[in-house]
């Protein structure tokens, strides 16, 4: 039977109520009284700073990141109501005292940075527990949620179904559909794998994401460039006429498929343990946290149909060219925010660069280690671009 698109989504909404609820703020009244405890842990880890154990200071760093702002909801509570940008620029905060810890710098520095820290955390406590909660600004985040998290993912998926759609291979999109519906599965497994990393074993937390970042990564890269072989050869073998004969490779639909289990794979488990943090932070409206995520996925649903539309207007060599580009795009993007989650992880330096903010929308931060791998991207995605386009010409049937 084949595979309707129209489970995947609503799929998400179940999976919310099967996947384990991690351990959310229950225990605090208010984010400023978790604040409270961090700061103590912040305190403790000065104190051992100054008695000359390294380790033992940046451990305590570690336990307020990963037991307090990760694993008690603060992070994605941030996310959701405030920005992913603020989230981002007090994780680097941790980063940057880990870092001046194992430099060896001077008692005051480290006291300054973690009064930094604090203050950031204070800010946004202030700001969290300040808020009135309305409906209107719970259906907000709700909806944001869904829209910032599905937007790449339904992207990724749709284009890939249109370009098997507009190059006359209907027929193969069940093995990307059953691939976008196997992540979301796989999404509860890993909401579990997070949840039991969640505190004393965060790291691995982190770097199970980061790695999982660069795979996704790896196959967008090479999606993109196939499909961009794709365009002229098609189009110069008959395919506007009609009289294409040969069908897609199975190796190339496996990658294709493959390509749509990391785009939804990649945020399925966090939409589920954000909506969790979400549903533990609210108190009086509920009711808008599922509807903002049930306009959101009508939405996000029209993105799909819009991108199918256009993919049947369109001619073809343009169509193909822009679908190779964005998802070149998701990869640049997709590398940044890989990386990110290694440092956090600590498998990765922090090297700070001034004069750029974090753009967490666009896997954009301000780390020479995040940076670099995206410029390095982007200069070989735009070789293979000029080399492909220096094909089509070379190949191009000369005019009678």
């Amino acid at each position: 039977m084949k595979l309707r698109k129209t489970v995947i989504l609503p799929a998400l909404i179940l999976l919310l109520f099967i996947a384990p609820a991690p351990a959310f703020s229950a225990a605090h009244s208010s984010w400023n009284e978790v604040v409270d405890e961090m700061a103590a842990v912040c305190d403790s880890a000065y104190a051992i700073y100054i008695t000359g154990d390294i380790a033992g200071a940046k451990a305590e760093v570690d336990v307020a990141y990963y037991s307090y702002y990760e694993k008690l909801g603060f992070e994605k509570t941030v996310m959701a109501y405030v920005s992913g940008d603020r989230a981002a620029q007090v994780e680097y905060q941790f980063s940057l005292i880990k870092k001046a810890m194992t430099a060896g710098e001077e008692n005051g520095a480290i006291r300054t940075d973690l009064d930094t820290l604090v203050r950031y955390l204070r800010e946004d406590a202030n700001q969290l527990d300040g808020k009135e909660e309305s409906a209107a600004a719970v259906f907000i985040a709700a909806l944001f949620i869904i829209l910032r998290e599905g937007f790449e993912a339904i992207i990724i998926v749709g284009a890939i179904i249109a370009y098997l759609v507009k190059s006359g291979h209907k027929e193969q999109t069940a093995p990307v559909y059953w691939g976008s519906l196997i992540a979301l599965g796989a999404s509860v497994v890993m909401a579990f794998i997070l949840n039991a990393l969640a505190g004393a074993n965060g790291a691995k937390q982190e770097v199970v994401e980061g790695v999982t970042m660069l795979i996704a990564v790896a196959v967008l890269f090479y999606v993109s460039n196939w499909m961009m072989g794709k365009a002229e050869a098609d189009a110069w073998s008959g395919y506007i006429e009609g009289r294409v004969q040969s069908s897609i490779a199975k190796g190339s639909v496996i990658s294709l498929a493959f390509a749509a289990f990391l785009a939804v794979f990649r945020e399925g488990a966090e939409v589920i343990l954000f909506y969790q943090a979400l549903l533990m932070d609210t108190d009086t409206y509920k009711n808008m946290i599922w509807i903002g995520l049930g306009v959101g996925c009508v939405a996000l649903v029209a993105v799909y149909i819009a991108i199918r539309v256009l993919s049947l207007r369109l001619p073809l060599k343009p169509f193909f060219l822009g679908t190779s580009v964005l998802l070149s795009v998701m990869a640049i993007s997709f590398i940044g925010s890989g990386v990110k989650e290694l440092q956090e992880g600590n498998a990765v330096s922090v090297t700070p660069v001034g004069g750029i903010t974090s753009v967490d929308l666009l896997g954009i931060y301000p780390t020479m280690e995040t940076l670099i791998p995206q410029i390095i991207l982007l200069a070989v995605t735009v070789v293979t671009f000029v080399i492909q386009i220096s094909k089509w010409k070379m190949n191009r049937p000369a005019k009678i």
